[in-house]
């Protein structure tokens, strides 16, 4: 079969404008004028690439944002159809206090095949890297999974790092893997880089577990599927009234989604770039007239993931395409 273009190869771009953008902000506090900068630069950027695109995952539901909403059309127009996933800043608040993993992220994937969830907004999640695909499962208990990662491994489950959202929802999360003896990442936001670290070895992180937010675990379900990773989710109601609306509307919230749920097709791409500094990705360096960027590039087809490390002229760019970085 005859190669067919990589769009990951256009897609980060997009999430290098969004990172430039979004990294003047870091530590000024403002997460709402972060968000804006990064929204505005990677639809602009959007509208460059050559597609049929269609947001199913993007800013609207969650932050009512004017940009990069549920069912906007972005792109050239020309083929392929394509469906859209973004999060221009997965980490707004570590971004908006200056801490560690905030990046830009985006995913492309045939029209139809990325999930859908509404307005609900959370999801209980699991995910694993390679090693540990098709050995977890949502519905066994934590112990029970822990022992599993480890096997697969070849480890002990005290050599295990999970990584959770500090969330009160956690608590009792928290105590079993405690109970089981495994070490545990505590971080304020940005699901999408931890899911994405339990398939990157150096990251140090064997399994993310909790309660995030649905949007970014299609996000993350489109990176590790084409990094060879698996993540499960199900949707999680904030109360009775979410979940009858979500029963009305033909949610269940008691399904098990896999990873053929979340996005069905394995000709997928994903792209993100480091806004701040983390174990994924680093951080976005300005410096006199220019800056560097640090990019992961995910092809699904072929299951290739490439580092990208660039040196942008922003007064070239901003020339080029009106935003300043």
């Amino acid at each position: 079969m005859e190669p067919s273009r990589n769009l990951a190869l256009e897609l980060v771009r997009v999430t290098e404008a969004a990172a430039l953008a979004a990294g003047r902000y870091m530590g000024r506090g403002d997460k709402e004028a972060a968000d804006r900068a990064a929204v505005e630069a990677m639809r602009m950027m959007m509208s460059t690439v050559h597609m049929d695109g269609c947001v199913v995952i993007g800013e609207g539901e969650k932050d009512q944002a004017p940009m990069l909403y549920h069912n906007e059309r972005v792109g050239s127009g020309d083929a392929p159809e394509v469906d859209i996933a973004v999060d221009p800043i997965d980490g707004t608040r570590p971004l908006a206090m200056g801490n560690l993993n905030s990046i830009a992220t985006a995913a492309i994937a045939p029209r139809g095949t990325m999930f859908y969830p509404g307005p609900f907004v959370y999801m209980d999640k699991l995910a694993v890297g390679s090693e540990a695909k098709g050995m977890v499962d949502l519905d066994a208990s934590v112990a029970d999974n822990l022992a599993q990662i480890a096997k697969a491994k070849g480890s002990s489950v005290d050599d295990l790092t999970v990584i959770i959202l500090d969330r009160p929802r956690h608590a009792d999360l928290i105590a079993q893997v405690r109970r089981c003896g495994a070490r545990i990442r505590l971080i304020p936001d940005g699901d999408v880089a931890a899911a994405l670290m339990t398939a990157w070895p150096e990251s140090g992180i064997d399994v993310l577990m909790g309660i995030g937010g649905t949007p970014e675990g299609v996000l993350a379900a489109c990176a590790l599927r084409a990094m060879g990773g698996e993540i499960q989710g199900r949707l999680y109601a904030r109360d009775d009234e979410e979940r009858s609306r979500g029963q009305q509307l033909g949610y269940d919230f008691r399904k098990r989604l896999t990873m053929d749920d979340l996005v069905s097709s394995d000709d997928v791409f994903f792209a993100a770039t480091g806004i701040t500094d983390g174990e994924l990705l680093r951080g976005v360096k300005y410096f006199g007239s220019g800056a560097r960027t640090d990019s992961l590039v995910v092809r699904g087809l072929t299951g290739t993931v490439r580092q990208v490390r660039a040196t942008h002229q922003l007064s070239k760019l901003r020339n080029y395409t009106g935003v300043s970085y």
